[in-house]
Parts: C-alpha cells; structure tokens; sequence
C-alpha cells in the first residue's frame, strides 16, 4: 500500500472510531409522516454546466497555464464544444422540462487584457442568454467558476493588489449586461474549494484571498441591487458532511448579509479521512484531496437532507438552492457500489422532499451535470445525464443516460411519488453527516 493511501486509512480508522463513540448516546428522533408531497409547481428544477469545463475554445487563462505546467493532466482541447453546441444542448436541457439553466461567463474570454473588451465574446454570452430564454428558461448566470485571465496570473492571482477591483471591473460589465433577463446570480462558485485549487497550484495566500472573495462577493451583491433591486443572489458552498462549519463557516459569516437565497451544492456523505484532510488542507466540495478517486467517494442521498437542514437552520426561513449535485462514474463503467444515475437521482429528489415536508424550504434543484465535462485536470470522472466520450469520439455525440427519462418524468409529476421509497437504507448516522445525522436523525419511512 502506497504511504498516502495508508495515511488516508489509518485516518479513517481514528476519525470514525471517535465518531462512533461520540454519537453512541444520541437518542432517535421521530420520523416524519407516511404520503410524501411532491414539490410545487414553482419549484425550480435546473441543469449546470461551466464555461471553462464545456465550453472548450479557451483563452488564455489560469487554468489553461495549470493544464500546460501538468503533463498528468488531460488535455482540454474543445472539450464537450459547448461553445458552438449551446443551442443544441440548450433544447436537450428544456427537453427535460427543467426551468432554470446555470451557465458561467468567462472572465478570461471576455477581458483577454486589461482595459480591453471582446465585444465577440459578449455578443456569444447574448446568444446563449437569448437561446435560454427563448426555451423558457431562466438563466442561472456564475461570475466566476474558478477561471481568470492570463494577465490576472500574471499580476499574481489573487495575491495581486488590485484583484478585487480588476474583478468588481470584469463582474459590474457582465452584471450591466444581463441584468435586464432577471438571472439567478451566482457570484463565486464554492469560494472555500476555489480557495484549495489556488493554494495549490496558483500560490494564493488561503486568508488572503478568503477575505478577498468575501469583499468581492459584497461588493457585486451590491451592485446588482443597484442594477435590479429585487435581484436573487448567492454564492454556492461546496458543502463538506461532517465539518461544514469549520470549514465553510467562515466565509458563510463574511456574506451572510448579503445572501437572497443559499446555494448549497452537495455531493458525498461523510468520509472520516476526506474531512480531516480537508480540516487540515482546506480541499472541499469539488476540489477532492488526496485518496481514492472522485467515483469511489461515499454517496449518500440522505446527506441532503442535513445538508439543507444545516443552512435552514443557520437562515431560518431563507430559501435554499442546490446549485449542484450528482454523481460521479468511472468513465461512464457502473459503480462499484451499484448506484444508477437514475436511482441515484430519484433517491436524491426524495430526501429534497421529505425536506421540503418538513418544514424547510427548497426553492430549485440543478443537477450536475447537463452533460459529461472536464472535471479540472481529467475527463475521466462522468456526471452527465448525457455522457459524451470527449477524448475517443470527435463528433462528440450526447448520449443519454438512464438518468435523462427519469429527470424528465420527476420533473413533470413534481418529484417521486407519495409511496416512493429509496433504493438503499438509511447509513448508519455516523456515516452521514455527523453529529448532527446523529444528534438529530431521520430514517425514511417505512
């Protein structure tokens, strides 16, 4: 066994053992109630994608230089070519019946220098916005996803001086442009794993550039308040079962004031090793550590409840968004552990339900992702309800999964049926999201 991967276990091994002992005593809490409702008909059911990892055709920017210093890495090329599929794949997205389609618009395509605009690459965010809209859907409109310019990196990243106001530059041009369509907005795609990514390959300073985001995410609410008074704003955390707090909750409390609705994007049950790691290193959300590969992290779709139970909590009566959740395959292969797209989906919509029942309110839900993409250094990891083989097909044809029939029909009924049960059992709590799994369980109804 190779030294990190014995390192990861050994983890495991301490951090659950502690977690078992400490959530022994925890008393049962009641279940909720038999005939589970289906959403109302103004939930908002959605697809995501990224500029950077669709969109292919890219500019010189961060990510192009960390994908040209690491020969490990896939090479990007056009990847899924959403740049001049977009029209195609937005009638797939509205085919489903989904309301809202999240896109991100690239900074490095629009600003290739400073002081200079690529009225081109505007007027193909117009087109994409325009197509959206005339599906009829609504726009779910990213700022920033984790790209900036080549010329930002080489100011230094986020440890340049003037960042936030080079940022406030790009993101007011963008706000101004497309305020008038009414979008969601999100301002920074999982501040706190974006964080992981520039510490690791870009050298940023994790405080630093922490308080940074924070002023920028503040500063663009304000803005688009400005622009558009009753805009809806948020900035999506990548959440992490079992160290939420810690490890998001300090930028949660830097924006908290600024948040019209919580985006939450929720992907893994607890991982005992996985949370030290990244309590130790600061990876969460999409940005995995070292240890087993994304498709063999533990899945468990009872992990939404608690995840929007958290933030219901932390902003009662607030409305919640899962930004992003899905799950990932091993090139496309069945899981190890047997889960389909497909159940993996409807036993996601359930505990959104039974969310929902109790109280708690859930506003949308994007799944991740509308097709297969490049998921930052491989396209080995598959998410999409349409799978596309990126790097041994050049017509890159969408294929649809098991999962796309399903969203549809889901979609139309207003989520699973009344008598709907998942496919697996509930974990053991200590597994799921503790202690608060433990401290305050639910169990889905017999």
């Amino acid at each position: 066994m190779r030294p990190r991967l014995r390192r990861y276990w050994v983890a495991s091994l301490t951090v659950l053992v502690s977690t078992v002992l400490f959530c022994a005593h925890a008393a049962a809490a009641p279940q909720s109630a038999a005939g589970l409702p289906r959403l109302d008909g103004g939930f908002l059911w959605g697809v995501a994608s990224s500029g950077f990892q669709a969109e292919g055709h890219a500019p010189d920017s961060n990510w192009s230089r960390y994908i040209a210093a690491n020969p490990a890495y896939d090479r990007l090329g056009n990847s899924v070519d959403f740049y001049d599929r977009f029209e195609s794949d937005i009638r797939l997205a509205a085919d489903l019946g989904v309301r809202v389609f999240r896109i991100g618009v690239e900074w490095a395509r629009l600003q290739p220098a400073p002081g200079v605009w690529d009225e081109q690459a505007f007027r193909f965010y117009d087109s994409v916005v325009a197509s959206i809209a005339r599906a009829g859907m609504r726009p779910m409109i990213t700022l920033d996803h984790w790209v900036y310019p080549g010329w930002i990196a080489d100011r230094g990243g986020w440890r340049s001086p003037t960042i936030v106001e080079d940022w406030l530059a790009n993101m007011r041009a963008v706000v101004d442009r497309y305020a008038a369509h009414d979008p969601l907005w999100v301002t920074v795609n999982e501040p706190v794993a974006y964080i992981a990514h520039e510490t690791g390959r870009g050298n940023a300073d994790a405080a630093q550039m922490l308080d940074r985001i924070a002023e920028a995410h503040n500063r663009i609410y304000d803005h688009i308040h400005h622009v558009r008074p009753n805009a809806q704003v948020t900035s999506n955390v990548g959440y992490v079962a079992g160290a939420e707090d810690r490890i998001n909750g300090a930028l949660v409390d830097r924006i908290a004031a600024r948040l019209d609705y919580v985006g939450i994007d929720y992907y893994w049950g607890y991982d005992a090793a996985r949370t030290i790691i990244e309590y130790l290193g600061g990876a969460v959300g999409s940005a995995v550590p070292p240890g087993p590969p994304i498709w063999e992290l533990p899945i468990r779709p009872e992990g939404i409840y608690f995840a929007l139970r958290h933030y219901a909590d932390r902003f009662p009566g607030k409305p919640l968004y899962i930004v992003e959740n899905g799950m990932a395959t091993d090139n496309g292969l069945p899981r190890a552990d047997g889960f389909t797209r497909s159940a993996h989906l409807q036993d996601t919509v359930y505990w959104i339900q039974r969310a929902e029942a109790d109280g708690i309110n859930v506003m949308g839900y994007n799944y991740w992702s509308l097709t297969d993409n490049y998921e930052w250094g491989s396209f080995r990891p598959r998410f999409g309800l349409y799978t596309v083989d990126t790097t041994t097909d050049p017509s890159l044809t969408r294929r649809p999964t098991d999962a796309v029939a399903t969203y549809s029909r889901t979609i139309a009924e207003g989520g699973v049926p009344g008598d709907y049960r998942p496919t697996r059992g509930v974990s053991p709590c200590f597994l799921i999201d503790p202690p608060a799994s433990c401290l305050r369980p639910v169990a889905a109804v017999p």
